[in-house]
């Protein structure tokens, strides 16, 4: 029995960690595709490679108003900068963009100014 435990545990691991780099992956997708909203710009327009995006706070602050989690934080730059749709929060795109934004560290870099972000 310890050896099909032990079988299933070193299955169950590599499992896990390739469907969340499938994630991260297909998040990083999300980031720079222009079909998130109407107005062909993606969330990378406005942060170039994840500038100034820390995806392991606990609360973000987006032009004065307070998310309590990164879903809302999302949805709220999907639809006011990008003019897109909200996600649903269960849904695969928005658990693989959460996915890759939580990859991003907060690093500022120098970008140009881009109208509307």
């Amino acid at each position: 029995m310890k050896g099909f435990s032990l079988l299933i545990v070193l299955l169950i691991i590599p499992l896990s960690f390739s469907l969340t780099f499938a994630g991260v992956l297909d998040g990083k997708k999300l980031f720079n595709d222009t079909t998130l909203g109407t107005n062909g710009k993606s969330c990378n327009s406005c942060h170039p490679d994840g500038s100034g995006i820390n995806g392991k706070k606990s609360s973000y602050t987006i032009m004065g108003r307070k998310f309590g989690s990164l879903e809302d934080a999302i949805n709220f730059c999907i639809k006011m900068a990008l003019k897109g749709k909200e996600l649903k929060k269960d849904s695969k795109k928005m658990k693989d963009l959460s996915t890759y934004v939580k990859t991003l560290t907060g690093k500022k870099r120098k970008r140009k100014i881009i109208k509307g972000c």
